[in-house]
């Protein structure tokens, strides 16, 4: 491959980093309750979706019954991550949340080891340590803030444990189906568990503002469809793990559009934390990439 066709790939990797970056601006912009914003921005993904869905339709014809049963867990897990995580940003900022969702890593390793024996090694246990320090001094930092911000950090640490079940559960569904197919059918389960979450609890589904529906529309087009897609499509020339890596650049990304476009202040706890969680996955994740291919994060 050619120097400027090398840098392509790179290039998709940084643009697709900023774009899933975004995801959590749109939520603070929008005022519409958590589960409606995450019932949207993935029926707004299946909508656009489908007309380049139509060349797979026959596969779903061979998806198994315990494979539609991992699908409908994993589309699940997925709707409840998005809820969780949307409501923790009315509580904590911005910065405070995507770092502690950058937790998805050591979630992983720690699930792999309590569900499929994985090993220990001394490397992965210390940058879960440092990862989890990191994830103390924040919360510790928004607990002197305010019993809130506690109260949103701890909702971004189950969205952190759903969404990292929702790997779990569909790593092994992805070694079967197209990634079209998997993100489609996960997608579309994801989307009807919040309408029915949504209708549940009574929310109103069209009562909202211009602003709003913006804000569904561009969470489906930047960070789902234009982030995820261009680091899917990265995976042809660079390795997983490199991809695995750019969820580092997520929490940076978000705070710095978080400092310009909603005046959100670092505070030191954070400033700390955060070097001391992205210090602990890095080492994490540069570890794991010398053994396995690593997952591309959902945010």
């Amino acid at each position: 491959m050619q120097s400027s066709n090398l840098l392509k790939p790179y290039v998709a990797i940084m643009i697709g980093a900023l774009s899933v970056s975004t995801s959590a601006i749109f939520v603070k912009w929008a005022q519409a309750p958590a589960a409606v914003t995450a019932f949207y921005r993935l029926f707004f993904t299946i909508l656009f979706m489908t007309p380049f869905f139509f060349p797979y339709w026959r596969e779903l014809r061979k998806i198994s019954k315990r494979d539609w049963l991992f699908s409908v867990v994993s589309g699940v897990l997925l709707a409840f991550h998005f809820i969780l995580w949307f409501a923790s940003l009315d509580y904590t900022s911005v910065t405070s949340s995507v770092v502690l969702v950058t937790l998805q890593p050591l979630f992983a390793f720690i699930g792999g080891y309590v569900f499929f024996k994985e090993k220990l090694t001394v490397g992965a246990f210390f940058s879960g340590l440092l990862a989890i320090l990191g994830s103390m001094i924040i919360s510790w930092g928004d607990f002197q803030i305010s019993g809130k911000a506690l109260f949103g950090d701890i909702l971004a640490l189950l969205a952190c444990a759903m969404v990292t079940g929702y790997w779990l559960v569909g790593q092994d569904l992805r070694k079967r189906l197209s990634l079209m197919t998997y993100t489609y059918v996960v997608y579309g389960v994801s989307s009807f568990t919040l309408f029915v979450y949504v209708l549940g609890f009574r929310y109103p589904l069209f009562s909202y503002s211009k602003t709003d529906w913006l804000c569904f529309i561009l969470l489906a087009i930047v960070p789902t469809l234009l982030g995820h897609s261009l680091m899917n499509w990265s995976v042809k020339w660079v390795s997983a793990a490199t991809i695995s890596m750019s969820i580092l650049f997520e929490p940076v990304g978000a705070a710095i559009l978080a400092y310009f476009l909603l005046g959100e202040m670092i505070q030191p706890s954070q400033w700390i934390g955060g070097i001391l969680i992205l210090a602990g996955i890095g080492t994490y994740l540069w570890g794991e990439s010398r053994k396995k291919p690593l997952p591309i994060q959902e945010g």
